[in-house]
C-alpha cells in the first residue's frame, strides 16, 4: 500500500512543478511583451521629445531674431525722430517768432489807427477854430453851426466815452449827441452814433435804440460797427416784440459777416427764436479763404 502511494505523490509533485514552470514561462512572456511596449513607447517620446526640441529651438530663433527686427526699428524710428524733432523745432519757434511779430505789428497798427484818429479829431478840431475865427460874428439872436468856443472833438468824445463807462448814462448820451451834432464825419462818428443807441438799449428804450443802430447804417458807409449795429438793432426790435424783424437782422449777420464776433452771438438768438440759422453766402466765404 505504501508503495502504491509513492508514485501517486511523486506524479502529483511532477504535474505541479509542471504547472508552476508553465505559469513562470507566461509570466516571463508577459514581461518581455511589457518591455517591448515601454521600449516601443520610450522610441516614440524620444522621437517627440527630439521633434519638440526642434520646435522649441525653431521658436526661441525666431523670437531672438524679432526682437533683434524690433530693435533695430526702434534705433530707426529713433534716429529718425532725432532727425525729425529738430526741424520740427525749429518750425515750432519760427511760427512763435512770427506770432509775436504779427501781434506787435497788429498792436502798431490799432496804435497807429488810434494816433491817426486822434489827429484827425484834432485836425478837425484846429478847422472849426479857423472857420470860428475867420467867420464874421453871428447877428443877436442868431444860432451859430459850429462847435462852441473852446469845444473840441476829442474831448467831448473822450468825455462821452467816460460818462458812458461811469454808469452817467444821461450824461453821455448828450454828449454823444452833441459829438455827432458838431463833428459828424470823423472817425469816431459813427461809434458815437452806435453807443447812442446802445445807451437808449440800457435804458429800455428800445424804439429809440432801434433808430439809432438804423443811423449808423445808414448814415455811414462800411465800417467797424456795422455788425454790431446790426446785431444790436435786431435785439432793439426783438424786444419790441418785431420777431420777423429781427431775424432778418440776425441773419443778415450770419450771412454776410460769418466771422463777426457778433456772428456767434445771432447763431445763438436765432436757435432761440426756433428758426432755421442760415450758411454764410458763397461770396463771403470765399472772401474768407482769401
Amino acid at each position: 500500500m505504501r508503495l502504491l502511494c509513492l508514485p501517486i505523490t511523486l506524479l502529483a509533485a511532477a504535474m505541479l512543478c509542471f504547472g508552476q514552470k508553465q505559469e513562470v514561462k507566461e509570466l516571463q512572456r508577459d514581461v518581455a511583451l511589457l518591455q517591448d511596449s515601454v521600449r516601443i513607447l520610450q522610441s516614440s517620446l524620444d522621437q517627440k521629445t527630439a521633434a519638440l526640441t526642434v520646435l522649441v529651438q525653431q521658436t526661441l530663433d525666431n523670437v531672438n531674431r524679432t526682437n533683434t527686427n524690433i530693435a533695430l526699428l526702434n534705433a530707426a524710428l529713433s534716429d529718425q525722430e532725432k532727425k525729425v524733432a529738430a526741424p520740427v523745432a525749429g518750425v515750432g519757434q519760427k511760427i512763435d517768432q512770427l506770432t509775436e511779430e504779427f501781434r506787435f505789428v497788429s498792436e502798431s497798427i490799432k496804435d497807429l489807427n488810434s494816433r491817426m484818429s486822434k489827429l484827425q479829431m484834432q485836425l478837425q478840431d484846429t478847422v472849426n477854430t479857423i472857420k470860428t475865427l475867420q467867420a464874421p460874428p453871428p447877428p443877436p439872436g442868431a444860432i451859430s453851426g459850429g462847435p462852441p468856443p473852446g469845444m473840441s472833438a476829442q474831448t467831448t468824445y473822450e468825455n462821452a466815452m467816460r460818462d458812458k463807462s461811469a454808469g452817467n448814462l444821461d450824461l453821455a448820451l448828450q454828449g454823444f449827441n452833441d459829438y455827432l451834432r458838431y463833428f459828424p464825419d470823423t472817425d469816431f462818428s459813427p461809434n458815437a452814433q452806435f453807443y447812442v443807441g446802445e445807451i437808449y438799449f440800457q435804458k429800455g428804450d428800445y424804439d429809440n435804440a432801434s433808430k439809432a443802430f438804423d443811423a449808423v447804417l445808414e448814415k455811414y458807409s462800411e465800417n467797424n460797427k456795422t455788425p454790431d449795429a446790426h446785431f444790436m438793432k435786431g435785439l432793439s426790435l426783438l424786444k419790441s416784440g418785431q420777431r420777423n424783424d429781427a431775424y432778418k437782422e440776425f441773419s443778415y449777420v450770419v450771412t454776410k459777416y460769418p466771422a463777426s464776433d457778433v456772428a456767434g452771438k445771432s447763431r445763438l438768438e436765432i436757435k432761440k427764436l426756433g428758426l432755421r440759422v442760415p450758411a454764410a453766402s458763397s461770396a463771403t466765404r470765399r472772401r474768407g479763404k482769401r
